[in-house]
Parts: structure tokens; sequence; C-alpha cells
């Protein structure tokens, strides 16, 4: 058997299916309609689909254990025996011990969820503490290696790496630090290490993206043990270190003064990281695995520019071979299935198994040469670019940006609004039922006509307004039934957005979204919300917020353009959504929430690269929400991020109420808050939506006095984490009655 590295190869690829069958099983599992035999054997099918895709498109190196029922962080925590005792206490099987983690039971809540670096893929945090009993568990590994073996595939099973592991994770107990386990963690994946090269694998994978942040000499110190102590195994496979999102800097030249036998780079998000590799002088007997296809983007591949580069990297190495960025995770499975987009649009594009085509030819151009490389696309259309909308972008004043002073808004929202300390809200959306996606499904294949259409979405929002009322909430919703996602919703009513129809990427669990594509100047062809809108507030006395989604998180959650800066699309983007606010105000909307929980997701990796992106990002946020007047009250929403790295920008957003996923992190932002002083209205989430269970009322009124500790009550909301989209309407409705029965207690306290 060869032990060559090979040519080609991807980092990953998507898990969920071609049409989500992934999703499907796994949501039909914990609705008790399947059993546990039978979601293994569809994931067992998707597998082998995938491993059989890959090696036909002619990789010639697959990676394995990539799959996952829910993350492979959590699959990682599995792997290496960190589950923590309160769900090991549980008594429950190993797969409902891993979908308790994951989700929460009645007994236990989940572990805390945020993004994957800059990504809008949602992992798990690893809780690990001085207990933590750590304990070689190699059984998926081995078992999808195994399935891979029996159709005839070699395959590389991918772990994430033991450093990124514990950087990655938060301790149970306040106080310590994760990484000082480091060495106990090392033992457990030497055991790993023997057990698959005792079956016969021949490298393995072990991810390591957290270097490609900034990392202090002994984090990288620590990096550097790590490996000369897992390349002294014996009878181990060889070792395959992977990074990307971003240049290695200071961590590459470690990693290279370690045995390990390959390291993969990012030449695409990481440019630098090539001008590292001609001044490292170390690359004797290694692989360099160089990421030269974007495995984030949907754009394909300038061929000629990644072989360029590739050559650079050729005339450094023993060995070089092809691969994507990083995982095809992050871009939906076949534009073959997209028949209905534009075709000089789609001539353009590539997903995941169209940039497994571009890595094997780049493999086979840069063993063979470079003639058989296709021409390059001709210009993008000059239908794509709108003068009116740079010519409004150019005339934009500093003033466009800013609104009177908060205390003199907040005085004026109150004497218009009158609400009541504590006031109760929710986020926006309210449970998705089938009868609903089957509306809309068939208002769009044409079997149901508007009128009819509009009369089922708005018997929706009046059951959304009464029972909003029924509930007791201050500030209501309209629960957004019209709305697939609240990226794509927006993006399929303006310029320049193209619209997938199979295009589904993995969110976090079973959660997917089908990313709007932005290929040109972007602007608003007519008002996008305000029917919908002012129609729910026609039903009630009470405020009804206006619903937007922010320009930087439509930026994130889209496949951006690259022929022009991200600061600029977010321009235009904010001035369409500035046009809504106008109209929604105009309207006699009082209340207009323009959510951001992209923020910190687009942050740039690096500190050095911070600063350019806040300003940038913080000013499309003003643009779009300044053209107000001081007595309608803007709201922004941020969820599943680290937000004291932000925490400033937050307050420079200067919304007048900011709501915050809270409650699996155990409400640390208000920290962060009390440390920067702000003085502005904030709602710390008190309900982890992103679970099943329903939250007491004692634990609603616990988090609320921790809040209120720290956030004066006449500045502190009440709500959940997150939209309601996911969740049912009998747990809605208690935990809803649970949160505004804790507010009411503190309000008499």
């Amino acid at each position: 058997m060869s032990t060559a590295f090979g040519q080609s190869t991807v980092l990953g690829y998507p898990r969920i299916g071609g049409n989500r069958e992934l999703k499907k099983a796994v949501e039909a599992y914990w609705a008790g309609s399947i059993d546990a035999d039978e979601l293994a054997t569809t994931a067992a099918g998707l597998r082998v689909e995938v491993w059989r895709a890959l090696r036909d498109a002619g990789l010639d190196a697959i990676p394995s254990n990539t799959f996952s029922y829910y993350d492979h962080v959590l699959d990682t925590a599995v792997a290496v025996g960190a589950v923590p005792q309160r769900f090991a206490h549980l008594g429950l099987s190993e797969l409902n011990t891993y979908f308790a983690m994951a989700r929460g039971v009645d007994a236990e809540p989940a572990l805390e969820l945020t993004k994957w670096f800059d990504t809008n893929y949602h992992y798990l945090v690893p809780e690990i503490d001085d207990d933590t009993v750590f304990a070689a568990n190699p059984v998926k590994a081995l078992r999808e290696y195994r399935e891979a073996r029996e159709v005839g595939i070699e395959t590389r099973p991918v772990l994430v790496g033991p450093a990124t592991f514990l950087l990655l994770a938060k301790p149970s107990v306040p106080g310590r630090d994760p990484i000082d386990r480091l060495p106990d963690l090392i033992d457990v994946y030497a055991d790993i290490l023997r057990a698959l090269a005792a079956d016969g694998v021949q490298w393995v994978q072990l991810d390591e993206p957290a270097y490609v942040t900034d990392r202090t000499a002994a984090e990288i110190d620590a990096l550097r043990e790590a490996y000369n102590r897992l390349c002294a195994v014996q009878q181990r496979p060889k070792i395959f270190v992977a990074t990307y999102f971003a240049t290695l800097d200071d961590a590459l030249p470690a990693l290279l003064n370690t045995p390990v036998e390959a390291i993969g780079l990012d030449l695409v998000a990481g440019p630098g990281n090539l001008q590292r590799l001609a001044g490292a002088g170390q690359l004797r007997g290694k692989t360099i695995v160089a990421g030269l296809v974007d495995g984030r983007n949907v754009w394909r591949t300038d061929l000629r520019a990644a072989i360029s580069a590739g050559a650079a990297v050729t005339g450094l190495a023993d060995h070089v071979a092809v691969s994507t960025s990083c995982s095809l995770l992050h871009v939906p499975v076949d534009l073959s299935a997209e028949t209905a987009l534009d075709p000089n649009l789609r001539q353009r594009l590539a997903f995941a198994r169209q940039k497994v085509d571009e890595v094997v030819l780049l493999g086979r151009a840069l063993r063979n040469g470079t003639t058989s490389l296709p021409a390059p696309l001709p210009a993008a259309p000059a239908a794509w670019y709108d003068g009116t909308v740079r010519g409004r972008l150019a005339a934009l004043r500093a003033a466009d940006r800013q609104r009177g002073g908060y205390p003199q808004r907040a005085a004026a929202q109150q004497a218009r609004l009158r609400l009541p300390a504590l006031p109760t809200t929710t986020i926006g959306s309210f449970p998705q039922t089938d009868e609903l996606r089957k509306a809309r499904a068939a208002y769009r294949a044409g079997r149901l006509d508007e009128a009819a259409y509009t009369e089922r979405m708005r018997a929706e929002v009046e059951r959304v307004i009464r029972l909003q009322e029924r509930l007791g909430l201050d500030v209501l919703v309209h629960g957004e039934p019209e709305r697939n996602d609240m990226v794509q919703y927006f993006g399929e009513q303006l310029s320049g957005f193209a619209a997938t129809e199979h295009g589904w990427v993995q969110s976090y669990g079973s959660r997917c979204v089908r990313p709007p594509i932005i290929y040109g100047d972007v602007a608003r062809k007519a008002p996008m919300t305000v029917e919908w809108s002012t129609y729910a507030q026609s039903l009630t006395d009470r405020p009804v917020k206006g619903m937007l989604t922010g320009p930087v998180t439509i930026l994130a959650w889209s496949f951006v353009r690259s022929d022009q800066p991200l600061g600029d699309t977010a321009d235009q983007v904010a001035l369409a959504l500035r046009d809504e606010c106008r109209d929604l105000e105009a309207a006699g909307v009082r209340v207009i929430q323009v959510d951001e929980p992209a923020l910190r997701e687009t942050l740039p990796l690096r500190a050095a690269d911070q600063k350019a992106y806040l300003d940038w990002a913080v000013s499309a946020f003003r643009l779009a929400t300044c053209g107000v007047a001081d007595d309608t009250q803007i709201h922004t929403h941020l969820c599943y991020s680290e937000f004291g790295e932000v925490i400033t920008a937050i307050d420079a957003l200067d919304a007048d109420v900011t709501s915050i996923e809270a409650s699996r992190s155990k409400m640390e932002v208000l920290d962060d808050l009390a440390a920067t002083g702000y003085r502005r209205g904030v709602g710390p989430g008190v309900w982890d939506i992103h679970s099943p269970r329903v939250p007491s009322r004692a634990e609603v009124v616990e988090a609320l006095r921790s809040a209120v500790a720290v956030v004066p009550a006449e500045r502190l909301w009440v709500n959940p984490d997150c939209g309601l989209k996911t969740r049912g309407y009998a747990e809605v409705q208690a935990s809803l009655e649970h949160l505004v029965a804790a507010a009411a207690e503190l309000r008499r306290g």
C-alpha cells in the first residue's frame, strides 16, 4: 500500500446530502418516527455516496470521519472522552447522550453553541476542567475508515487537532484554562493514532485552525510540543496538520520544526502563507498541501492564478498536493442541480462537486503542465452595475450616519411607547409550521394564487399577534410567516442577488440555509416588509416591531462578490435598508429591529485587520438606521459569538436596544457590558431557543436577577436568545408564559 500523500485532496465535504437527507433523518429520529438503526443506515449510505463521488472525480487522497450527526467538534469531544459528567450521569444511550450535549434535555441545558471562527457554521463548545477524564474512543473514526475500505476506497481519518480542541474549549469552573490539560490530551491522541495504525490507516488529518488567529508564544510552544510528542509515537499513521481561514504566521516555523509529514496552508484567505513559506527554509521531507481552491465562496477558481501560486510552492517543498482552502462544508453540494440560474451567472460558479473537479485539474496541471487549463471567463456584464446606486453612495455625508443623542432619543421613545420596566418581547420569528412551508412552496410553484397566499399568511400573523397579546408581551412581532430565511428573503427582493433552488449549507445540527449569491450592485426594487408590518400593527394597540436583517449579516450569510471591497457592498445593502426603515416609519411603525447576528462572526481573525472591518461594519449599520426620527426605536440583535471581542463596536452601532444571546454562555456578556460602561437598552437572552427544553420560571427569574445586578431595570429588556422559527408552538407558549411571569415577578420586587 502506498504511503505517499497524493496529488489532490479536499479537507472535508458537505455531509447533509444533496437533498438534505441527513437533516430529514436526524429530525425524524428526534421525533421518534425512525429508530437508531434506520438513522445509521441513512448516514452510512450518505458517506459511501460521498467517498465514491470523490474517487470517481479523480481525487487521490480522500478524507473520512468528516461526517457528523451534529457537529465535528462534538464528535472530537466524544472521541477523546470529554463528555461532561452532567450528561454522562443521565443514563442515556451513547447516541442520545450525544444529542443531549447538542440540544439539551429537561434535566440539563446543552453545551454552549458559537461560531466556527469567521464562518456561519456553529460548533458546540467543549467543557473541560481539572476533573475531565480523557479517554480514547476511536470507534467512529475506525468505523468510517472501514466502511470506505469495504467499498475499495482508502481514506484519511480527520479529527480536530488537540491544541485547537482545547483552545476552543471553555472551563466548567471559571478561572481554569483548558490548554493546561494538553499533556493529558496528547496521551489520548497517541492512543487514537495507535488504534488507527493497527487497522491499517496510513495518514491522519489533525485540524489546527486556531493557530491562524493571534496566539501567544506559550500557545505556539504548546503546539510544537504536542506534535513532537505525537510524532514520537511508535506505530502511528503519518500526520497531516491542516490549517485554514488565514495566514499561519509564527506557528508555521513551529510546525515545520516538528517531524509532522504534511502541513496544509490556506493560500486563498491566507496569501501571506506563501511568503511565510518562502522564508521558512525548513521544508526538506515535508509535503505542503496547498489550499488553492476557495472552500467558502461559490465563484469559479482563477485557475491560472492558482497554478502560479501552486508552482511557487512546488519550488520550495519536496512534495506539493493541491487542496481546497478549507472544508467544503461551507458551500452547497452540486451546481448541476441549479437549472434555473441565469446562464451568465451559472458559468461563473462552482459548488462543492465542481470545486473537487478544480482541485483535480490543478493537481494534474501542477504535475504535467498548464496547457490543459481552460481560458479565463469574459468580463462581467455591464447590467450588473448600477450607476444610480453608485451615485447615491458618492453623495453620502457624515450626517447620514448619525442620529440625536441617546438620552433625548430614549425620552422621546418612552413618551411615545409608554413601556413598563423590564419590557418583554421576542426576537422576531415564530414557529414555521409544515402548513406555512407548504403554502409558501405552493405559492412559488403557482399552485396557490397571490390572494389565497396573502390570506393564509395574514391568518398566521393574526394568530401570532393574538397569542402574544394573551401571553402579555409588551412589544410584539408579526412572526415572519412569509419568510423562508432572514437573509434569503431579502436577497430575493433586492437587485444584484440570485437565489438557488437547492444550494443548502449546514449552519448547525440539522439547520440548513440557502445563502443567496451577490453578483452585482444592490438596490431595493420596492418596499419589502411594509405590508406585513402595517397589517400586524393594525391588529393591536401594542407596538409591533418592523423586522429587517442588517447589512453585515446579509453579506456574511450570502456568497459575496469578490470584485469590490466588502465595505462598498455593505453600504449598497445599507442604502436599501435605509429606504425600508423610512417607509416603515412613515407607515406608523414605532419600533424597527435591524438584526446583526453576524457582526462578530465576520471579524477578521487577526487583530491587526479588525479595526478596518469594524469601521465599515458599524458605518454600514448606522447608514441603514440613522434615517429615522429620534422617537422611532431602533433595536438590533446579536447571537452565538464571543461578544466581548466586539463590545466596543456593539456600543458604536448606537442602537437604542440590543438583544444578545446569553443563556448558554451563562450571561457572561453582562460583564463585558459593565466593563465598557454600556448605557443603552439591552436584552440578554433568558431562554435558549436552540434546545427543545422549556426553561422554568425560576430559571428565568434567576437569569434576570443576575442581569439586573449589572443593567438597571429601566434599560433591561426580557427576551429569548433568538427567533422561534425552529421551535413548536407548545414549547413556545410555555416558555413565553414563564418569561412574562418572571418579568412580572421582578417588577413587583
